[in-house]
């Protein structure tokens, strides 16, 4: 089993099993070839762009976690900026190169970190013992304001679907423990996991 913590940061767990008050984005409802910016409120995307099972991505290797649409990176890092800080930020990842997560606070600095599991994890040519759309996790209980998730430096090289992100709680509403959090990471990723010449997230058609 492979799985990393690191600080309050933990490399795998169930997304969407946080904390009730998380929010989900599964990209169906924009449209294969979308730059993803400032569709959804509160939030500001830059190097993401939709690609659609069928059209443009290439889904026998990165299968979608649900629907059709995932986002890639294009040109870059993905990088997302919370208008409110946030505790967590979790996602389902299918990468050809390892990845890497990190999470900054309202100052800029890093505040959590999280890293792939394996080097490759496509569904059809991916490493011994991966599994495509492996959860990854950034926590920090005093909010994070910005992620940045780093695969290839060309763009094309991993795809997420179903973003997850948990608010800072308001005032009178405790927040979930990062011992709790570990605890929920730890049993989700004790029950993922099965297997199967690597390919850009994009569909090359003849």
């Amino acid at each position: 089993m492979h799985f990393a913590v690191i600080g309050t940061t933990l490399g795998l767990v169930c997304a969407g099993t946080i904390t009730s008050h998380a929010a989900t984005i599964n990209f169906d409802a924009l449209a294969d070839g979308d730059s993803v910016t400032t569709q959804y409120p509160g939030l500001t995307f830059a190097n993401t762009i939709v690609l659609s099972a069928g059209i443009s991505l290439n889904e026998f290797e990165f299968p979608p976690h649900s629907g059709s649409n995932v986002v890639s990176d294009n040109g870059g890092p993905i990088a997302i900026a919370f208008s409110t800080p946030v505790t967590s930020v979790s996602g389902f990842f299918t990468y050809l190169v390892p990845l890497n997560l990190t999470g900054y606070d309202a100052s800029n600095n890093p505040v959590a970190t999280a890293a792939s599991a394996f080097q490759s994890n496509l569904a059809l040519s991916g490493d011994p013992g991966s599994s495509p759309n492996e959860p990854l996790i950034l926590v920090f209980a005093s909010g994070i304001s910005r992620v940045t998730m780093q695969g290839g430096s060309g763009g094309g090289s991993f795809v997420l679907d179903d973003l997850s992100y948990s608010p800072v709680a308001s005032s009178g509403v405790p927040e979930p423990s990062t011992g709790l959090l570990a605890a929920c990471a730890l049993l989700c990723a004790a029950a993922a996991r099965s297997a199967a010449t690597p390919r850009d997230a994009r569909e090359r058609k003849p």
